[in-house]
């Protein structure tokens, strides 16, 4: 028994509303706390506005669409490499496993990594399964939001991207 929890491997794929209704394919870390995402063109303004493109040019999945947040903190993170970095901390809308979850990444430059995303145990837990024994966990989720973007842009932008009540990015 699962307790309604979704079940994904290894790896998987997340959409991103505010970006686009592509699928990316993510890391699944059972061992890391935390979640971190692709992050370029990293920027603060003098009012203390923290803003930021998701990927880089050089990445399939680069858009040019430019965030602009004051909700954000910092943190000490050890890399993959063993090295302390200081990365900022934000809050990220994604769909993954069919389910919307509003979670915080890390903003880190993943262009040398395979995965432009990894995510982490806060936003696995009591939402999902990970079976490790398997890899990617094919679902036509992904195929349905692209059916429901077709289908009325507008609704869609409504339903996953304009009614953020914090005014947040997402």
């Amino acid at each position: 028994m699962n307790g309604g929890k979704v079940i994904i491997g290894r790896t998987a794929h997340i959409v991103i509303p505010s970006e686009s209704a592509r699928s990316i394919r993510v890391k699944i870390d059972t061992g890391a706390d935390r979640s971190s995402i692709w992050a370029s063109n990293i920027a603060m303004s003098d009012d203390g506005e923290l803003s930021f493109t998701l990927f880089a040019p050089e990445s399939k999945f680069y858009s040019g669409t430019v965030y602009r947040t004051k909700n954000f903190e910092a943190s000490r993170v050890r890399s993959a490499y063993g090295d302390l970095q200081v990365r900022f901390l934000t809050h990220l809308t994604i769909i993954l496993g069919g389910k919307k979850i509003r979670g915080t990444f890390t903003l880190a430059d993943r262009s040398k990594n395979r995965y432009p995303a990894l995510i982490g145990c806060k936003i696995l837990n009591k939402k999902f399964l990970v079976d490790v024994s398997k890899g990617f966990i094919r679902e036509n989720r992904s195929d349905d939001l692209t059916q429901e973007l077709k289908r009325d842009p507008k609704a869609f932008f409504e339903k996953y991207y304009h009614n953020n009540p914090r005014g947040d990015i997402i």
